[in-house]
């Protein structure tokens, strides 16, 4: 049930690519309590995916763009601007790619020029965003910039890759920006590290299905899903969390803190 905690709030949401998106959940959720939202993603996954159906729901329009372009963010963000009659109220980052996984190159046998797109796409474009609006001063006071992040930034997962690295830049992007953000207009950037979620992107991970479970049993309280991810980011946007920025914020079910689980000693 909506309790309009968006209410009046505008925002541009990149990543929603398809149903099992997280993005899309954010998306889905945001629009129900009451946010006016601008999808975006690249144009390839534009043409991937089923977006255009979700900004029909949502009463949005789609706006393209490349994350790692500064062009086509600066764009996106004018574009956007005009849609909503003035500034931005929060964004969602939720972008990531490594070539060296979807083609299964093992960790030591790198190709270093996928692993530089992996960085400028799933990290540096989070930078890139940040900047460009800081430039044009596109973020109303108080708003919010989120990123999802995952729990390998801190933890060696191998079959992750080089997208651990990708992760734990991009959480330093959000401490280092955050810092800026919150002198020039009390702006927050925090990222969320989420459990491991069902995804189109996530179960192309060698290996997935098998972490996935467990993750789940290693978590006291099991893997949080795309859509209460959904609900936390909400909260991130919303004016409730206006002194929480430049943190790393776990919403695994408590998989963080944990040592070792009987389930997973009983298996």
């Amino acid at each position: 049930m909506s309790k309009g905690l968006l209410e009046g709030k505008k925002g541009i949401i990149f990543g929603a690519l398809d149903d099992k998106s997280i993005a899309w959940k954010i998306a889905e959720r945001a629009h129900e309590e009451g946010a006016e939202i601008v999808l975006t993603n690249a144009p390839v996954a534009l043409r991937m995916g089923a977006i255009n159906e979700l900004a029909e729901k949502c009463n949005s329009i789609v706006i393209g763009a490349d994350a790692t372009s500064v062009e086509d963010l600066n764009n996106l963000l004018d574009q956007s601007m005009e849609r909503f009659g003035g500034k931005i109220d929060f964004m969602l980052h939720s972008i990531g790619m490594s070539l060296n996984v979807r083609k299964k190159r093992e960790y030591t046998n790198i190709k270093y020029d996928w692993m530089q797109k992996t960085f400028d796409i799933s990290a540096i474009s989070f930078h890139k965003l940040m900047q460009c609006a800081y430039e044009k001063d596109a973020m109303n006071d108080w708003g919010s910039i989120v990123a999802l992040s995952y729990i390998a930034a801190q933890r060696t997962f191998p079959d992750y890759s080089e997208m651990a690295e990708s992760k734990a830049l991009l959480e330093s992007f959000a401490r280092s920006f955050g810092y800026h953000w919150a002198k020039k207009a009390k702006v927050r950037v925090n990222t969320i590290s989420q459990s491991p979620t069902i995804t189109t992107a996530g179960s192309g991970v060698k290996g997935f299905d098998d972490f996935f479970g467990y993750a789940d049993r290693m978590s006291p309280l099991g893997n949080a899903d795309a859509l209460s991810c959904a609900d936390f980011c909400l909260t991130l946007f919303s004016d409730y969390t206006r002194m929480i920025t430049m943190q790393n914020l776990y919403h695994d079910g408590g998989f963080s803190n944990m040592g070792m689980a009987p389930e997973v000693l009983d298996m």
